[in-house]
């Protein structure tokens, strides 16, 4: 900035110059928020993916504390047990909140919404003698 008597302010060079900066700067900023999004849906799927565990432990836990009943109470929700887990059709029922994504119960299918159809958790019974099989799935 130059001043000569009564008028001062920036020369045509410093504001190309911080333009051009600018410039640089946003060709480097917008790609990375722009796999911001990607990341978020893979974020939210894998916290699913916890929760699915953490809910599936805490149940076969009481199921055991209980002394191995057909069906457990969680949060006054009833839990159907199927070789100490909970089953297809309940599972979803030991997780508090399921926003963002829709579960189906006959596949055992968590899917999230908005995101591509491939962005799922996965959630096989417990077979005889062992635990259910919990998987991230796909590309969000």
């Amino acid at each position: 900035m130059r001043a000569n008597g009564s008028q001062s302010g920036f020369t045509l060079i410093e504001l190309v110059v911080v333009i051009t900066i600018l410039g640089i700067l946003a060709a480097f900023a917008i790609p990375r928020f722009a796999s911001l999004e990607v990341d978020a849906r893979t974020a939210a799927r894998d916290a699913l993916g916890g929760s699915v565990r953490s809910g599936a432990a805490l149940s076969h836990a009481l199921w055991l504390a209980q002394g191995q009943p057909a069906t457990v109470t969680m949060e006054g929700q009833t839990i159907t047990m199927t070789n100490g887990y909970p089953n297809l059709a309940t599972v979803n029922l030991t997780i508090g909140d399921l926003t963002g994504f829709t579960y189906t119960a006959g596949t055992g299918v968590f899917l999230k919404t908005g995101g591509a159809a491939t962005c799922t958790i996965t959630y096989a019974a417990a077979p005889a003698n062992g635990a259910p099989t919990i998987t991230n799935g796909g590309v969000c």
